[in-house]
């Protein structure tokens, strides 16, 4: 929940037989975690024993350079860092007694993406060929130490949904791409320059990026990458710059090819938001603007797949098709490393989640003494806190404290976890389905106002009728959303293996709010303010916002009306087991 999407480092150099030890070093470290995990006892993981959150402020320190980050955690500023990834800062941690580390692997990939719309990325080989010629298994050796793993697929190695080799791997090196753009007719003039077969020069092209003193082996990757393709015969530069002002670029189609880095959810009909056609629209997740009827097919089979074989044979096509097509090249994935500081207790992790995650805000409390602030690293500002419009993961780290689904994910095994609705059925009619939840009784938003099935039907209606890109996809096939009492009953047209996660994971929004948004694309409500609460940020989550300073901290506090915080509760003694890398 906490994730930031891209955190990368470029300035680590070490010497080849240094890094060899300690590359060995890690994966032996790795083999010891997961025997630690395998050792704990068994038991089914319980919300209810969670009695929280116990902290009452909340601080999201902005914190944008590396070492300023790793420096504040040291002297103990912040008291969380989540995402580290440079081996010598993981290596002076394990040595520190104050601070606790965990590890695991994640959804995380990280990818070169191309501007399909125009010349000369609209050419299906020109990226194929540029897909060639990058150096992953260097750049994951070199910059991660053996905490990252090249990619070439479309959904990430931890993904039951990974297709490892979809189709025949694209043969690495220049001189492999210089023969397959030979072959398919390209040619290069005296200066070297690529020339399409109908005589167009290729143009300079740029990489956009975050600026190296952010993420710093993104900023490197984007450099070796940029070199890599000047070699093929595109002339080529990285292009570091702030990541809001790049984000805005990408999402006006304004540049040529960007790095792009996400942490994606255990279902892979994400692919249909990221690939097909019609998610090329402002706001939409379709970066590439990549459009082909075979992949538009394949991915629409995806997305309204009944069952689980229909749904692997359509993922494995989509993924097959793409990897022909290349909109994006893959790169890496990463795993997850954070650090606390050891003298905060109640973390919570397991082989899939570490302790950056809900259940540990939620237990999180001071070894000793009396509770005090928490301070979490937040890598980079905030950029719009409106959950209708919000992408960045930097914004979600805030937002995913203050909003809630009726379903979550369960930690240990990634199954469905009754969350705001204790249950739910699925009685399929037809070719549709109806979807019906039963909330918990006694859920209130954070201004203290009831929450009722029709706040539900509310948002599912709301985001239908002004199809919100970031959620319409959820609700696509939605009929109708009518809400009694503490029941919701949502009517499918038709009925995919998918619905059910996706109206249940949607983010619930309060009516009494909601009725008030003129427009939603320009709503700014955490600049608002309304009655019961500081902001119209409101939802039922764990923290409430309360203010944000640019270059400072994002603050919230404790929602008193949390349906898990049961203030005099007995605490759960020693808090819920968890194992640490070192």
């Amino acid at each position: 929940m906490f994730r930031p999407r891209s955190s990368d480092n470029s300035q680590h150099h070490t010497a080849p037989r240094s890094r060899g030890r300690f590359f060995s070093t890690v994966h032996c470290l790795l083999a010891l975690l997961l025997a630690l995990f395998f050792a704990l006892p068994v038991r089914a993981f319980d919300p209810m024993q969670f009695d929280g959150p116990k902290v009452k402020d909340l601080y999201y320190a902005v914190i944008r350079d590396m070492d300023a980050q790793f420096l504040a955690l040291a002297s103990g500023r912040i008291d969380v860092l989540s995402e580290l990834y440079r081996a010598a800062d993981i290596e002076r941690l394990a040595a520190d007694p104050a601070v606790q580390l965990s590890l695991a692997p994640t959804f995380h990939s990280f990818y070169l993406t191309f501007n399909t719309r125009a010349f000369p990325w609209d050419q299906t080989v020109l990226r194929q060929a540029a897909s060639q010629v990058l150096d992953r298994r260097r750049w994951t050796r070199d910059l991660f130490s053996g905490y990252a793993e090249p990619i070439t697929s479309f959904l990430p190695p931890v993904s039951a949904w990974c297709s490892l080799a979809p189709a025949p791997a694209l043969p690495f090196g220049l001189e492999a791409a210089r023969k397959r753009l030979a072959e398919a007719g390209w040619s290069w003039n005296a200066a070297g320059r690529l020339t399409a077969p109908d005589g167009r020069e290729v143009p300079d092209t740029e990489i956009l990026c975050p600026p190296s003193s952010v993420v710093a082996t993104t900023a490197e990757i984007a450099q070796s990458a940029a070199q890599a393709f000047t070699r093929l015969g595109i002339p080529t530069r990285a292009a570091p710059m702030d990541f809001q002002a790049m984000l805005a670029r990408v999402d006006e189609g304004k540049f040529d090819a960007c790095t792009n880095a996400w942490n994606l959810s255990r279902d892979p009909d994400l692919l249909y938001l990221f690939y097909h056609s019609s998610g090329d629209v402002p706001g939409g997740y379709n970066k590439s603007g990549i459009s082909d009827p075979e992949l538009d097919r394949a991915l629409l089979e995806l997305r309204n797949a009944r069952d689980e074989a229909s749904a692997r044979r359509w993922s494995d096509e989509a993924q097959a098709r793409l990897s022909v097509l290349m909109p994006v090249a893959p790169i890496y994935s990463r795993y997850s490393v954070t650090a606390v500081r050891s003298d905060w207790q109640g973390l919570f992790t397991s082989d899939r989640v570490t302790a950056d995650n809900l259940w540990t805000l939620l237990a999180m409390s001071p070894t000793s003494g009396a509770m005090r602030p928490l301070y979490w690293c937040l890598p980079e500002e905030v950029r719009v806190l409106n959950p209708l419009t919000s992408s960045t993961a930097y914004d979600w780290m805030v937002l995913g404290t203050i909003y809630d689904s009726l379903i979550s994910v369960n930690p240990e095994t990634f199954e469905d976890l009754p969350w705001l609705a204790e249950s739910w059925d699925v009685r399929p009619e037809g070719e549709g389905a109806l979807l019906t939840f039963r909330l918990r009784p006694g859920l209130s938003w954070q201004d203290g106002t009831p929450l009722t099935a029709e706040d539900a039907a509310h948002t599912i209606r709301f985001i239908r009728e002004h199809k919100v890109p970031r959620f319409y996809d959820s609700v696509a096939n939605v009929i109708s959303a009518d809400a009694e009492g503490l029941t919701l009953r949502v009517a499918l047209s038709r009925y995919t293996l998918w619905d059910l996660h996706n109206i249940g994971g949607l983010i619930l929004l309060p009516r009494h709010i909601l009725e008030k948004v003129s427009d939603w694309r320009a709503w700014q409500p955490a600049n608002l303010t309304a009655e019961g609460a500081p902001t119209q940020l409101i939802g039922t989550g764990p923290f409430t916002f309360r203010e944000s300073r640019t270059g400072e901290y994002v603050h919230m506090t404790r929602n008193e009306h949390y349906w898990l915080y049961r203030p005099g509760r007995a605490r759960l003694s020693g808090g819920m087991p968890y194992a640490v890398l070192f």
